[in-house]
């Protein structure tokens, strides 16, 4: 019933958005020939008679029942439309303003019909609206551009140095990957690609950071021979990040979900992983030792689940001269590792995929992501501790990537 009630609030917002561009759509258009208004009209309004119909299916039977081309490309079409025209409404809202200034100041007139002097060429209404236009049609040809960076795997190489690490383990390859996400992979071709050029790095070590399905263990079915070909001399270890617990699924008993995991980590360990359940090994090399802690989903934010116990997990490190700790949110660590636990020198962490848009490049990085997470792409430092976070090997939501490529990080101590 909520769910239901959600969608139709949401219906009604888009609607009244829709209304509102086109009202600037109308303004733009007015000098085009009737036969050029009604075609870009109708155009308009289709889209919009497509999006409410998709999300009407939904409101009655569920994202996870439309077919796989609806989820993979219509919706995320409609969503990228949505916020386009989102963004456009910015510099409509914008000229409203304007205009209400101006009837404010004794000129109603002048405003509302959008004139200005002879002087500018065009209004200021119709520039605005052409502006709003533009950025928001910008925006949805970027989005639509990004389907095809979604299996451009990058190697993102990092060389972090610590005082404490032990001697053998100097020059220490670790590959780090995350957020695999295999319910929205679809070409197995590329993913297998991916895997190779992790395999070209010749790692000591791999860590995976978590969320590897969307919600079900089945998600997993036909990739299970994929990355199983992933290997390191050290190890491959693992742990659960928030998707793989199967909270955002309708089970139809507690113990279908409690089954659901269950096999979810039985695939861990086909594939050769170490899966790490709030526990903690020791890795050792030509006589030196550290300690590898992995723990369950812990987050800082309200909204997400806290499966983890580092107490539990840290339990009997305390002889290791360097630690490494695996966690899936990177809120976790100022929250609390930062805190409290101030002799783990290195965290690996995942999560945020950079949402799977922003701008890097040399001297700037800018992420819609940030304005919920600190941490969310790259190295972090605090005092002694390090923070690495990956940019996500999947994807989620939208099927693409603008300006955060997908990541296979290359770690190596020093």
């Amino acid at each position: 019933m909520k769910r239901l009630l959600g969608s139709w609030v949401f219906i009604l917002i888009m609607l009244a958005v829709d209304f509102y561009v086109f009202q600037s759509l109308r303004v733009v258009t007015s000098s085009l020939s009737s036969k050029s208004r009604l075609t870009i009209h109708l155009f308009y309004w289709s889209f919009t008679a497509v999006a409410l119909l998709l999300f009407i299916t939904i409101s009655f039977i569920g994202f996870e029942k439309l077919p796989q081309l609806v989820r993979s490309f219509v919706f995320p079409i409609v969503i990228g439309f949505f916020i386009a025209k989102i963004v456009a409404t910015l510099f409509f809202l914008l000229d409203d303003l304007r205009r209400i200034f101006q009837w404010g100041g004794g000129k109603a007139i002048s405003a509302m019909n959008g004139s200005a002097s002879n002087a500018e060429g065009i209004s200021r209404s119709v520039f605005l609206s052409w502006l709003g236009i533009g950025v928001g049609g910008g925006l949805f040809g970027t989005l639509l551009y990004g389907f095809g960076n979604k299996y451009k795997y990058r190697v993102e190489k990092v060389k972090l140095k610590f005082e404490n690490l032990p001697s053998a383990f100097k020059g220490l390859k670790i590959i780090q990957i995350s957020d695999i996400h295999s319910g929205s992979l679809e070409d197995k071709i590329a993913v297998e690609k991916g895997v190779r050029k992790l395999m070209e790095q010749e790692p000591d070590l791999v860590f995976f950071t978590g969320d590897l399905v969307n919600n079900v263990a089945t998600e997993m079915d036909g990739f299970i021979d994929v990355f199983s070909n992933i290997k390191a001399p050290l190890g491959v270890f693992s742990i659960l990040g928030n998707h793989d617990y199967g909270d955002y699924v309708k089970w139809p008993s507690k113990d279908a979900k409690e089954a659901n995991l269950n096999r979810l980590k039985e695939i861990h360990g086909e594939m050769g992983w170490r899966l790490l359940l709030n526990e903690n090994v020791t890795i050792e090399k030509d006589g030196d030792t550290i300690a590898l802690i992995g723990i369950e989903n812990w987050g800082a934010k309200g909204n997400f689940s806290r499966y983890g116990d580092l107490q539990k997990a840290y339990e009997g490190t305390t002889s290791h001269p360097f630690k490494i700790l695996l966690s899936h949110d990177p809120s976790h660590w100022e929250a609390q590792v930062c805190k409290d636990y101030k002799d783990i020198d290195l965290m690996f962490s995942g999560h945020t995929h950079g949402m799977q848009f922003g701008v890097e490049i040399p001297g700037f990085r800018w992420s819609p992501v940030q304005y919920m997470y600190k941490h969310w792409a790259g190295v972090y430092r605090s005092s002694n501790q390090k923070l690495y976070v990956n940019r996500g090997f999947g994807f989620l939501g939208y099927p693409g990537r603008v300006g955060i490529l997908p990541e296979i990080t290359l770690i190596e101590l020093a």
